[in-house]
């Protein structure tokens, strides 16, 4: 479901960027967590990465699930600021009113589709 999102600054998906990958990744019967690496400690972008792992899982999975989105430990300078966020359910509904950074979402998750494969399975 992630691994194809396009990161919002490079042509390249999370997966090829090695910023998600399986192994950060625990599915339990009503829970994921998905923990992800940035490229960079100091990367600008990382809460948009969140951002958007949280809303492709939100949008492709049951509503019983409680979805965790962190940063690994240690890879970020602001990683503690950057979690706060990423689980705020306020500032997420917040993000998602601001028109620009909706259409920034929906441009980054749409690469599934031209991958050739469906959204949901990407």
């Amino acid at each position: 479901l992630i691994r194809s999102i396009t990161d919002p600054e490079h042509p390249v998906t999370l997966e090829e960027l090695a910023v998600v990958s399986a192994p950060q990744i625990e599915v339990s019967s009503n829970h994921i967590f998905v923990e992800f690496t940035p490229t960079v400690p100091h990367c600008g972008a990382s809460t948009l990465i969140g951002l958007f792992i949280r809303v492709r899982l939100l949008r492709s999975l049951p509503r019983r699930y409680k979805v965790d989105i962190r940063l690994k430990p240690g890879s970020h300078q602001s990683e503690e600021s950057v979690n706060k966020q990423l689980n705020d359910k306020e500032r997420v509904a917040a993000a998602l009113e601001n028109s620009a950074l909706l259409e920034m979402v929906e441009r980054c998750l749409a690469t599934a589709n031209r991958r050739g494969m469906p959204a949901a399975f990407a």
